[in-house]
């Protein structure tokens, strides 16, 4: 998984979902994505494995604001936010298990 951005957080108000209580995948896809399909099953299988992890998917034509909030230019872009909301990695395109795998051991560190 890609690099860190420390500073943004994120909760209800801009996902529309609850934060997951240890941390939260969160999906930006659009419609005609076909790694978004294959991301999506990734980043659920290992929501359901880790208890408390969450997995939110944000349609990025339909959240265009957040979308250029945050600086996301492709779909599919993966945020892990640690519980408090914050960004603490970012990933752009179709994700291996083993990588979110290890960015939520990260996510969860992190005080």
């Amino acid at each position: 998984m890609g690099g860190r951005d420390g500073d943004q957080r994120l909760g209800v108000a801009e996902l529309g979902e609850e934060l997951g209580a240890r941390a939260t995948l969160v999906q930006f896809s659009s419609a005609f994505c076909a790694p978004c399909r294959a991301t999506r099953r990734v980043l659920a299988e290992v929501a359901a494995m880790v208890p408390g992890v969450a997995h939110v998917e944000i349609d990025a034509e339909d959240n265009l604001g957040l979308v250029r909030a945050l600086g996301i230019i492709g779909t599919p872009t993966v945020l892990v936010l640690d519980a408090g909301g914050r960004v603490v990695r970012r990933a752009a395109g179709q994700p291996r298990k083993v990588d979110v795998i290890a960015a939520l051991g990260e996510a969860v560190r992190v005080p």
